[in-house]
């Protein structure tokens, strides 16, 4: 009885560390789908500025500008005839090795 006095405790750590890690590995997913999230809707809507734009003015600035306003970057813009085509990229977590940046496509125009 006297030998294994403690072990539950080291059983108890362990248990702890297990789920602390597992714990970070969803936040990070967490923040990554959130951050997708984030950049097919700042594309969406860029496109969609940018095709009201054509015609009126220059599509790709009024795209950017609604990029910038929605906190991602418009990385591509492609203006063929009425139809727009833009990719924008957000800026990824930062945790746990995770250091790439997410990017989203979208396309807009009379149907």
């Amino acid at each position: 009885m006297r030998g294994e006095r403690g072990s539950a405790s080291l059983f108890a750590v362990a248990c702890l560390a297990v789920l602390l890690l597992l714990g970070a590995a969803l936040g990070v997913v967490a923040a990554i789908v959130h951050a997708h999230r984030s950049a097919q809707s700042a594309a969406d809507l860029a496109a969609l500025a940018a095709a009201g734009a054509v015609g009126s003015g220059d599509p790709c600035a009024a795209g950017a500008r609604v990029a910038a306003a929605n906190g991602a970057g418009l990385e591509s813009c492609v203006v063929t005839g009425r139809e727009v085509t833009v990719r924008v990229t957000v800026r990824g977590p930062r945790w746990l090795g995770q250091d790439r940046d997410l990017a989203a496509e979208a396309r807009a125009g009379p149907g």
